[in-house]
């Protein structure tokens, strides 16, 4: 097992995480982040975020995450769902909110959970829906298998199931 693994199951693993996801988009392209580690071919595209800490609201935790890995500050906008990200051992409640830059520049960042040369984060990219949907459906969040098109993304609402 490659150590980019084993630091997300030891960190993450066999137990219920609450994380915060932004969806931030420039025209017709989203923010998404790719991670490895995750998933059955090691690679997992998905919105910025991650888990809020305890004492953190949910706005501060995204806050917090998105300049970790994307280098910009933001604001936070509506809740429009929850998804439930269940992978065993991995398992989470994802509150997806909108999110607008306010400063910063995009950049690919860390993840301070991480060691150094366990870093999970391999590259944060603007990708259209047609890029994001082009990789297989194991590669991406759960979310898109909801969408047909790049609007449907914030059309979604409630609790989306797998």
């Amino acid at each position: 097992m490659d150590k980019a693994r084993e630091e997300v199951l030891k960190l993450y693993g066999n137990r219920l995480r609450l994380r915060v996801c932004g969806l931030y988009h420039e025209g017709d392209r989203l923010l998404m982040v790719r991670h490895r580690g995750i998933g059955p071919t090691d690679t997992f595209w998905c919105p910025p975020g991650g888990g809020a800490q305890f004492g953190e609201s949910a706005p501060e935790a995204l806050i917090r995450e998105f300049e970790e890995e994307t280098g910009l500050a933001i604001e936070v906008g509506d809740l429009l769902f929850v998804n439930e990200f269940m992978q065993p051992p991995l398992h989470a409640m994802e509150l997806f909110f909108t999110v607008r830059a306010t400063g910063g520049l995009l950049r690919q960042g860390i993840d301070p959970e991480m060691s150094l040369d366990g870093q999970i984060i391999e590259d944060v990219r603007l990708m259209t829906f047609e890029e994001i949907k082009s990789y297989p459906p194991e590669e991406v969040h759960a979310l898109f298998a909801h969408c047909r098109s790049f609007d449907d993304i914030f059309r979604l609402r409630g609790y989306l199931h797998q």
